[in-house]
């Protein structure tokens, strides 16, 4: 696979102690053009990126994942990317299935691909996470008319020619159901493929959990 005009996107906010380990990963599989989205960390997230030779785009204060997204997407973009992915800075994501999203893509001619953990056989997925995906689904069916398996996936790779006209406004994790919303709006071509996910007490302690959940249920309700 030519990486050259590939980029990795990684929105990160506090994540010292775990990118590390994520960089560390992507050098194996000599991925080069890393991007990591300091959303106004607390903690040495942006020392550590820089460490592993990643590019740090900081946000002087936290803005969120959605906005930490976007302005990765926009650095590629200007960059010259041609395939954008995105992943979570927790190692929450394995870098091993970037090939296979990427090969997809390209395979078969798509768009968008979103890596869904609820096509792999990943059983350690909490309840509480497969209880708010499946409501998550819900809403993403009534706004949108598309059935997703994991509207929430943080994992997706992008073509640059659709991440020009979906430009993300919602900061929030909502973002994730605005970019399926994105598909529909510009009939663009997309398919889910399975991917590993790890959960970990530091992971669950991050994200979407229940509250964060309905919040942004609300949230959608108001704007779409």
């Amino acid at each position: 696979m030519n990486t050259e005009n590939l980029y990795i996107i990684i929105p990160a906010k506090d994540e010292g102690k775990r990118i590390g380990g994520v960089l560390r990963h992507l050098q194996m599989l000599n991925y080069h053009n890393v991007v990591v989205v300091n959303d106004g960390s607390n903690d040495n997230t942006g020392d550590v990126a820089r460490s592993y030779g990643a590019t740090v785009v900081n946000h002087l204060v936290n803005l969120g994942a959605g906005a930490a997204t976007q302005t990765g997407i926009e650095y590629a973009l200007s960059q010259g990317a041609e395939v954008i992915v995105t992943l979570d800075g927790d190692h929450q994501h394995l870098p091993d299935d970037i090939n296979t999203l990427v090969n997809t893509l390209h395979e078969k001619k798509v768009d968008v691909v979103i890596g869904s953990r609820f096509l792999a056989d990943n059983d350690g997925i909490p309840p509480s996470r497969v209880f708010y995906n499946k409501i998550a689904n819900v809403v993403t069916y009534l706004f949108t008319g598309m059935l997703v398996s994991d509207s929430q996936s943080g994992m997706k790779a992008l073509r640059a020619g659709f991440a020009q006209k979906a430009a993300i406004r919602r900061n929030g994790f909502e973002f994730c159901i605005e970019i399926i919303r994105y598909i529909k709006l510009h009939n663009a071509t997309w398919c889910e493929v399975p991917i590993s996910v790890v959960y970990t007490k530091d992971t669950m302690s991050k994200g979407q959990g229940l509250f964060t959940g309905v919040k942004m249920m609300f949230r959608l309700m108001k704007s779409f």
